[in-house]
């Protein structure tokens, strides 16, 4: 794990990353979280990993995975509920994310913490960090 930079992005691959910032973030049920406002990729592969999602004018952003979610009619579904993904951790938004910061998402949604052969360097080497953003 690493820390993450942000880009305007998606989940897929075939899409530019900065086509994400501004579309609607839905959870699980349909329900409208927010916006998409910035986009984490990791530095050592340029793949996007996190994104950020603005849950309200005067609400903070809230961090959600993009690994598991998916880009259907312009809009961001992310596999979890509002709640949880409101709960989410709050890091502040327009920096880096630290390897323990990454690690305090991975444990929030429940999701298995990729190895370290999986990725092209040890994890703790990786750096994730913001590119783009709203």
């Amino acid at each position: 794990m690493g820390s993450f930079r942000t880009v305007g992005g998606t989940v897929q691959t075939d899409i530019d990353p900065r086509s994400l910032i501004g579309r609607r973030a839905l959870d699980r049920n349909g329900v409208k979280i927010g916006t998409v406002d910035e986009v984490y990729l990791d530095d050592s592969t340029g793949e996007p990993e996190w994104a950020s999602v603005r849950t309200g004018l005067f609400s903070r952003d809230a961090f959600v995975p993009l690994e598991p979610s998916e880009l259907v009619q312009d809009q961001l579904c992310v596999p979890f509920d509002k709640a949880l993904i409101k709960d989410a951790p709050d890091f502040g938004v327009g920096r880096h994310l630290s390897p323990e910061q990454e690690l305090q998402l991975y444990h929030h949604y429940g999701m298995a913490v990729p190895p370290a052969g999986s990725r092209p360097q040890d994890p703790a080497d990786r750096d994730f960090g913001e590119l783009a953003g709203g």
